[in-house]
């Protein structure tokens, strides 16, 4: 009688069997080197159905624009619309960089992206003697409502989308936008566009700030309650983790201190007694994109699930547009080198591309020059092109989430998920994210990261080609700065007898009213929207309605780390 051979193992016994014997009997005999992702997660060198769970697919993954919106926001993404092209820029005066928008829209740019001079972004005039060396430098000053006509002169604002990157003076910047679509005679209703107006992550990273955050918050939520109300288009806030990240953050501690911030925003309207449905469908994300691509790709497809779950399941929203993550995707400006700065092309590149295969609503790649200068119109084209040829000869957006389902994409957004998460979680506990900002805490973890980081480059375990590796190419392969690209040093000059000009003409009087206003306002509990739009339609300066909200609010300072 013959003996029976053993029954072979079947699915997923079968399957671990076989992956055993090939890790033993092949790969152990191949050379293979440790690998982890940017933000240091150790990588498998081959994941297999043994790295996920068919089981859980609608509830992880799902289709797209339905809950948890894992595989995008919209049911058919790019087939139905293709993301904004929204290049960053501004420069000197309100006329300069008027002609870039003019130029970058004639060739196919379909979204604006308004940068705003340091002066602006800390509410200044440009009058001002603190202001004198930043005029115009690193972007477009903006002293009052007349500046913001000439920035958007012949540009249609009801068939354009609009951002802007502001902050602590943001409510400002909105009010000057809205007169100038009054004085064109555009209703409120009619305008879209994004304000960043996310301050938590001043205090974090980018030190734009002006007053402390519990005063900060109240104005969030003034500008937040007046778009809902008032500008239903348009997105009251950007929840901002880029800046962060190009501080030195990890992708991990990008989605975590992002989604803390956007907790914090959400209690702050809830304490208004404003339904999360009424308000959350109009707040919108921005993160970099970075070296990593997977990682960049998996870290967005885990925040998009987490805040459905946030929204869904902590703050009962029964409004799948409030349980969206709408996102827009921002190139490294940090990633780039001053060393053979065409390299700087491919990084952007392949920073827009993990942007799209995320599935980003707005892109915005980097100049290659910006390492040494203010972007020539030049590297401005081009990062338009980068865009439109992704858009249409790379075929990445024909199919939604073309990667879902690819055992190590799917394995990377879960562990990335699950790190997020558990950083989300000590943060909350240990007191929320103000505590944190005012404790140091966050400050302190991303200069520690950051430090890290550097360490990487500098003992060349990261490699940057140009940079610490493959250099020496017998030539010069740097840039200098092109003197025809700095500011003019004529806008500080022009932009105060223009603003002189506005404060001889206007009527001091009534200046002085809607500033009185204000104040009383801003010492009472009522919205100061619409006394800000006041102060402005009499032309009161940026630099004095925040003088008057600073003689109220107060000043910050940031704590000290160590």
């Amino acid at each position: 009688m013959n003996e029976q051979s053993p029954a072979r193992p079947t699915g997923k016994a079968r399957l671990e069997a076989e992956q055993t014997r090939w890790e033993q009997e092949v790969l152990s005999k191949a050379p293979l080197h440790a690998a982890q992702t940017d933000s240091d997660l150790g990588l498998k060198p081959l994941y297999t159905p043994l790295d996920v769970s068919d089981d859980d697919y609608l509830d992880k993954l799902g289709f797209p624009g339905e809950y948890p919106f894992t595989r995008g926001v919209y049911p058919s993404m790019y087939r139905g619309q293709l993301w904004t092209i929204r290049q960053y820029a501004g420069l000197g005066s309100a006329e300069e960089t008027n002609a870039r928008y003019r130029f970058l829209l004639e060739r196919g740019q379909t979204g604006l992206s308004v940068a705003l001079d340091l002066p602006t972004q800390m509410g200044y005039d440009s009058d001002n003697s603190l202001a004198e060396e930043e005029v115009g430098v690193v972007g477009v000053a903006i002293d009052t409502a007349a500046d913001m006509e000439i920035l958007f002169d012949g540009i249609p604002l009801d068939q354009i989308s609009v951002h802007f990157t502001v902050n602590a003076p943001a409510a400002v910047i909105l009010a000057m936008y809205l007169v100038v679509a009054e004085r064109r005679g555009i209703a409120f209703d009619r305008l879209s566009g994004t304000l960043q107006n996310d301050i938590l992550k001043e205090y974090i990273a980018r030190n734009t700030y002006i007053f402390p955050p519990q005063p900060s918050l109240r104005l969030i939520g003034d500008i937040i309650t007046y778009c809902y109300q008032k500008i239903p288009r348009f997105n009251p806030i950007s929840i901002t983790g880029y800046h962060a990240r190009e501080a030195g953050a990890s992708a991990i501690q990008e989605i975590a201190y992002t989604l803390a911030a956007a907790v914090t925003y959400v209690k702050t309207m809830l304490d208004r007694g404003i339904s999360v449905d009424a308000f959350a469908p109009r707040l919108s994300f921005h993160f970099s994109s970075q070296r990593d691509l997977f990682e960049e790709i998996c870290k967005i497809r885990a925040a998009r699930r987490l805040w459905a779950k946030l929204m869904k399941e902590r703050f009962g929203s029964d409004n799948p547009r409030a349980q969206t993550m709408r996102f827009f995707n921002g190139g490294s400006g940090a990633s780039l080198a001053h060393a053979e700065p065409l390299n700087n092309i491919i990084r952007g590149t392949l920073q827009c591309l993990a942007g799209v295969m995320a599935g980003a609503q707005a892109c915005h790649v980097p100049s290659y020059d910006e390492a040494y200068t203010i972007p020539s119109e030049e590297a401005a084209l081009l990062s338009v092109r980068t865009q439109q040829i992704i858009a249409y000869e790379s075929g990445a957006p024909n199919v939604i989430d073309p990667l879902a389902g690819s055992y190590f994409v799917e394995a990377l957004t879960d562990r990335l998920e699950s790190e997020i998460e558990a950083l989300l979680q000590r943060i909350e506990e240990a007191g929320g994210l103000v505590a944190a900002i005012e404790r140091g805490d966050i400050r302190r973890a991303i200069t520690e990261q950051a430090y890290a980081l550097e360490r990487r480059v500098e003992s060349g375990e990261w490699v940057i080609v140009g940079v610490n590796a493959f250099t020496g190419s017998g030539r010069s392969t740097e840039m200098p700065s092109d003197p025809s690209r700095t500011t003019d040093s004529r806008v500080l000059e022009r932009q105060i007898e223009r603003l002189s000009k506005i404060k001889a003409e206007r009527d001091d009087s009534q200046v002085e009213s809607t500033l009185k206003a204000l104040q009383m306002a801003a010492d009472e509990e009522e919205n100061l929207m619409p006394f800000i739009l006041e102060a402005v339609r009499a032309s009161a300066t940026i630099g004095e309605i925040v003088s008057v909200l600073r003689s109220v609010f107060g000043a910050y300072r940031t704590p000290s780390l160590w």
